[in-house]
């Protein structure tokens, strides 16, 4: 389906959502049903009310997610961004500021 005014594609999947919130681990994973691959700038809403789990406890469950594809201009953008970022991480310094 194509949305009238973004002129971007959307597909809406199943989805399961697997939160933890446990003293080993804190995560939240989601996984599209029917093969759909997330590709750069791609964009995954996942319909429903807020999930609370409390601490100590795991939770899965079922939903609905709407997937809207980037274009080619945006992946692009998306991809180059992403790699200037990284490079970013380049110029971090952990040394004590004193001249060695």
């Amino acid at each position: 389906m194509t949305d009238p005014f973004k002129g971007k594609r959307t597909i809406d999947v199943p989805c399961t959502i697997e939160i933890e919130n446990t003293f080993e681990s804190l995560h939240a994973h989601v996984e599209l049903h029917g093969g759909i691959e997330i590709e750069a700038g791609d964009e995954v809403l996942v319909h429903g009310d807020p999930i609370r789990v409390p601490y100590g406890e795991k939770l899965t469950l079922e939903r609905m997610a709407t997937v809207t594809r980037a274009s080619r201009l945006e992946r692009l953008w998306t991809t180059l961004l992403a790699r200037l970022e990284l490079t970013e991480l380049y110029e971090v310094s952990f040394s004590s500021g004193r001249k060695l």
